[in-house]
């Protein structure tokens, strides 16, 4: 199993419309041979003084899969392929961490 931290860069002020294209996605994905966790995330207002905020402009997709494989096949489906059209106008950047369990 592989974890996947996807925090996307928005254009500022774009976050709902883009998590309005996002959640159209979400079923697809989950469909998807391999795919074990896929959600978006967004800052939770806490208490918590050690808390860090990614921010007003950002989201981070939490993603779990089987492997890599599972993966790369999730990055060429016809639905991404065409999220990414849909969100090209909200997108600043992404960055990806792709990790394995240290367990």
């Amino acid at each position: 199993m592989i974890h996947v931290i996807a925090t996307i860069e928005l254009v500022p002020g774009a976050k709902e419309a883009y998590l309005a294209v996002f959640r159209k996605l979400i079923a697809d994905v989950r469909a998807e041979p391999g795919c074990i966790e896929y959600g978006p995330a967004i800052d939770a207002e806490t208490d918590l003084a050690n808390q860090a905020k990614v921010g007003p402009d950002k989201v981070v997709v939490v993603e779990k899969w089987e492997d890599l494989a599972a993966l790369k096949a999730h990055s060429v489906t016809p639905h991404m392929q065409a999220y990414r059209i849909n969100v090209k106008d909200f997108v600043i950047g992404v960055n990806l961490l792709v990790l394995d369990p240290a367990e």
